[in-house]
């Protein structure tokens, strides 16, 4: 763990949660229904360069992007819906909550910190999600990048995260595992402990903005060490 600052000039009284490949292990889960939604289409498995690409922005912007590259003869709300409805079967059978993520998760509800999940994943895969892993009781706020202007790397989402919850942005760690979820959560003037999915280095100069860094992603995440950050700065 590396960090930027071992005391913050702002004290953490929220925190916001990415879900995909921070919370929950979907990243496998969003590969296999973009490769069956585009097989559909007769267009091969997207590259591994390709898919790094899209880790960490909301769908709808991921299918404007893939409609436009192929040339794919359909509107946008029938891809989004067609891509959800694919990742829905799959994830029903095959989503895990990352252990050490889940240990810190039960620390922040049993010490009574405003929890909130701001996803680029539409509102009904966040609900069905969180259902389906149990974890809907411990957010008092749950948005999706579709309920605001622009998802990540623009800000919005967390803003509006932080809003709902009635913590100023100021006072909020972003939990993020995507470059674009980093520059969003830098973006909103919070902090932001992130976990890299792609952990390859150098990293991009994104997560050497966030305030706490696991270099070995999820992997390297321990629950311990973020909560002795968090108990140095709340």
């Amino acid at each position: 763990m590396e960090k930027n600052s071992e005391v913050l000039k702002h004290k953490v009284k929220a925190v916001i949660f990415d879900l995909d490949g921070t919370l929950v292990d979907s990243e496998p889960n969003y590969s296999k229904a973009d490769d069956v939604l585009l097989g559909e289409y007769g267009i091969q498995a997207l590259s591994e360069e390709m898919k790094k690409k899209y880790v960490g922005i909301g769908t709808r912007e991921m299918m404007e992007d893939v409609k436009g590259i192929y040339g794919i003869n359909e509107s946008i709300d029938i891809l989004v819906a067609k891509k959800n409805k694919y990742y829905l079967e799959i994830a029903k059978e095959n989503t895990i909550v990352f252990p050490e993520m889940y240990r810190f998760l039960q620390f922040l509800k049993e010490n009574n910190y405003p929890l909130a999940i701001a996803s680029g994943s539409s509102p009904e895969i966040i609900d069905m999600i969180l259902a389906i892993t149990s974890l809907t009781e411990y957010f008092n706020v749950i948005l999706s990048a579709d309920e605001v202007a622009k998802g990540k790397p623009a800000p919005d989402v967390f803003w509006e995260a932080a809003k709902r919850l009635g913590v100023p942005f100021e006072n909020c760690l972003v939990m993020e595992d995507s470059v674009h979820g980093v520059e969003a959560a830098k973006s909103a003037s919070m902090y932001c402990m992130a976990l890299p999915y792609m952990m390859e280095e150098p990293f991009d100069d994104s997560f050497l903005m966030a305030d706490v860094l696991f270099k070995q992603g999820i992997i390297g995440f321990r629950a311990e060490e973020a909560i002795d950050w968090l108990r140095k700065n709340s």
